[in-house]
């Protein structure tokens, strides 16, 4: 279990993680939402030590946590210039026994002897989340994995994460996309204002995004009505445009 408690950050004046508390229960696969500025990347970044906490605790089954505990998949990935994808794996250490960066590669199918500055987008991030899990760290926190990646390698992704669940990994991951998160998760948690104001487990989530946007969707509804007329006679878009 990763206990998080009354976490404070803060960059100059502006606060960002304000009293953070949240519990994620071992052997599952959390999602965390967010609107942008909610700091999502910031929580993220703490718990894998590039941030320091101005106050507060992450513990890992009673003890502080490490970053050499978990696996980060940020957002956007870094990569050397002028080396190749086997190169780039190679960078990540793999425990003794376990598969080889060519076992890896047969479910990625990544031309690893080929200069990464020739891959494609959605190319560089399976390469990023092959180095990730290479590491088989007992936890994953994936940054908007689904960024850039197709319809057949967003199902691949979907199966390994659900892999990991049974192996007894945490997984905690976080997306723009509600609908990406309900079909793998066991957990979904909204921050919103720097706290976490709301979690559901998965028996729970077809009230979810009723839920998270109860207070978001009258000004929408308004607003929207406000510019485009479905009669055709007001200011706004003609119906049948």
């Amino acid at each position: 279990m990763i206990a998080i408690e009354n976490l404070y950050i803060s960059y100059g004046d502006h606060r960002v993680l304000d009293g953070l508390s949240l519990l994620l229960p071992g052997h599952c696969i959390h999602g965390l939402v967010g609107m942008n500025g909610a700091g999502k990347t910031t929580l993220l970044n703490t718990l894998a030590g590039f941030i320091r906490p101005g106050s507060g605790t992450i513990l890992v089954d009673g003890t502080g946590l490490k970053r050499g505990d978990l696996a980060f998949l940020e957002t956007e990935n870094f990569f050397y210039s002028n080396i190749t994808g086997r190169e780039y794996l190679g960078l990540f250490r793999a425990p003794q026994g376990a598969p080889g960066i060519d076992e890896w590669n047969r479910m990625f199918k990544l031309p690893l002897d080929q200069l990464i500055s020739g891959y494609s987008s959605g190319m560089k991030r399976k390469l990023a989340l092959a180095g990730v899990l290479r590491q088989n760290k007992q936890v994953v926190i994936l940054d908007e994995p689904f960024n850039g990646l197709d319809l057949e390698s967003s199902r691949l992704l979907s199966m390994i994460i659900a892999r990991l669940k049974e192996r007894g990994n945490t997984v905690l991951i976080t997306s723009h996309i509600l609908g990406s998160l309900t079909g793998i998760c066991d957990h979904i948690h909204l921050l919103r204002d720097g706290k976490i104001v709301l979690s559901r487990e998965k028996e729970h989530f077809e009230t979810l995004e009723q839920d998270i946007f109860r207070d978001v969707d009258p000004g929408y509804f308004n607003l929207v009505n406000s510019i485009i007329s479905v009669e055709g006679n007001e200011p706004g878009f003609p119906a049948g445009t």
